[in-house]
């Protein structure tokens, strides 16, 4: 029998990738979950890209490469919130609050994370969870440095699908990284969430992801 890989961090303690069992409960979870979301959605999705098309000019949607499970790159679908002209495909510059770059209807869309639905369609597709590491651009850097060569054990947050809501961005960790600091916090937390992951879990992290945007 294989033996189940896993890394150690710097804490010594060990970080098991998800077993088989495992991967397949969630996938099927995600693609029965992200299938009924999308019917519900319907209405509020066409909605939606009715408002971008009247808003301004250019496609309705986003797609970008992110880095996602083993560290394979795959396209991301978001709603476009960014005036056309200033299109980002790499992700270098982060978007900042008030960041003139946004669309009216853009800024309406982030707010209440209405920017991510998209997303469900990578989930069906395979690229993404519901629940795991929110993937990074290419170009993710502080100060010009990739996040890779900051943090050590950072591709190890990849031995999961990247997810449409994480552990780190429930406890408030979402946006720009604006130190090295807070990028360490985000990657340890994405590394808790490996190490502990229970569908119990993630059903918690979407429903108090769920209640923090209803607050905000």
């Amino acid at each position: 029998m294989a033996k189940e890989p896993s890394y150690e961090p710097e804490d010594g303690k060990i970080f098991p990738f998800l077993r088989y069992r495992q991967r397949i409960l969630k996938r099927a979870i995600d693609i029965v979950a992200a299938t009924c979301a999308i019917i519900i959605a319907l209405p509020i999705i066409i909605l939606v890209a009715i408002l971008i098309r009247l808003d301004s000019q250019g496609p309705i949607f986003f797609a970008q490469t992110r880095v996602g499970y083993l560290n394979r790159p795959f396209t991301i679908f978001k709603f476009r919130t960014v005036y056309s002209r200033f299109s980002d495909p790499l992700g270098v510059i982060s978007l900042q609050p008030n960041d003139h770059r946004v669309t009216r209807v853009g800024r309406l869309l982030r707010g209440l994370h209405l920017d991510e639905l998209p997303q469900l369609l990578n989930v069906i597709r395979g690229d993404m969870s519901l629940v795991g590491p929110r993937p990074h651009t290419l170009g993710s850097s502080i100060n010009g440095v990739p996040f890779f060569l900051i943090v050590e054990n950072y591709w190890h947050r990849h031995t999961v699908r990247p997810g449409i809501v994480g552990l780190a961005q429930m406890d408030g960790y979402r946006g720009p990284v604006p130190s090295v600091e807070h990028l360490k916090r985000r990657i340890n937390l994405d590394l808790e969430y490996i190490r502990d992951w229970s569908i119990t879990r993630d059903f918690m992290i979407i429903f108090r992801t769920i209640i923090n945007i209803i607050i905000e």
